[in-house]
């Protein structure tokens, strides 16, 4: 295996492979006009947003400036929002759900250096999937790990260092990040008195539409 599919298969790689130095040089010519597009240019941003991810879905906005490793292996879904000054190290794969908001200079690592340092001086790292799933909400300068999953309908805390999954319907804060509570109807009646949750609304929640 190069050291490219090795990355992407959350293998031990050397970071200074020259197949992998190509591929960022490629992504950080994209990255510097994206950042520097008009604020009222919506349409030359979109368009190098589909150059330069793996895969963008509807309505997806990312405000300037915006940094990653590749692009091409990070998948973001539809509706979701990211914040000014937003850091996707996407050595290997980086999926952002449907309607998901994260707040400004938030960092997603799929990407590490080994613990041992005779491995890390000589240059390798090691990669894992990061899955953030639908609904979910990072606060301001959340750190993702590499290897973690937070599930649907998430609220992340601002300044938390998420280390490890976190189950859905969970508010998690801290660092390392963990789980607070579920949230339930409840948190919704006391913001809407009890009135009725919008149809539309709830089909996007619950995953029925």
């Amino acid at each position: 295996m190069t050291d490219v599919e090795l990355m992407n298969a959350g293998e031990l790689h050397h970071c200074e492979d020259k197949e992998i130095h190509k591929s960022i040089s490629v992504a950080q010519a994209i990255i510097e006009k994206y950042n520097s597009v008009a604020y009222d240019d919506d349409n030359t941003r979109n368009e190098l947003l589909k150059e330069l991810l793996g895969k963008v879905g509807n309505r997806c906005t990312i405000k300037p400036p915006f940094h990653c490793d590749y692009g091409k292996f990070i998948e973001i879904g539809d509706y979701s929002f990211l914040n000014y000054d937003c850091i996707i190290l996407d050595a290997c794969k980086v999926k952002i759900g449907n309607h998901v908001l994260i707040g400004p200079r938030t960092c997603i690592y799929s990407v590490a250096h080994p613990i041992d340092p005779i491995v890390r001086i000589q240059g390798y790292d090691i990669s894992k999937p990061v899955t953030i799933c639908d609904n979910v909400w990072l606060g301001g300068n959340v750190v993702v790990c590499p290897g973690v999953t937070i599930g649907d309908n998430v609220v992340v805390g601002a300044g938390s260092v998420v280390t490890k999954d976190i189950p859905a319907w969970t508010i998690a804060a801290g660092n390392p990040c963990r789980p607070i509570r579920s949230i339930t109807e409840d948190d919704r009646k006391k913001l809407f008195k009890n009135e009725d949750i919008d149809e539309e609304a709830w089909n996007i929640i619950s995953g029925s539409n």
